[in-house]
């Protein structure tokens, strides 16, 4: 292969590679903390979905309503 090419396939990588592990250090951060799964609900709800999503297909039920309670108590 020629040597750019090579660079950006490298690149390509390292990009693939940090998006992968910007996408998990997120999910654990809303995984582990309420308030936040809140303040990405205000901000990103779509993002906020995609997590309520994700645990439902892996088989962890619950959560969204666990917040949807906590954050009307929160308000009342």
């Amino acid at each position: 292969m020629e040597p750019i090419v090579k660079k950006v396939f490298k690149g390509l990588i390292l990009l693939e590679l940090a998006g992968l592990v910007g996408v998990y250090v997120l999910y654990h951060k809303m995984d582990s903390s309420q308030d936040f799964r809140y303040t990405m609900n205000r901000r990103l709800s779509p993002v906020l979905e995609a997590y309520y999503k994700s645990n439902e297909w892996a088989g962890i039920h619950g959560k969204r309503e666990n917040d949807a309670q906590a954050w009307s108590a929160k308000t009342n």
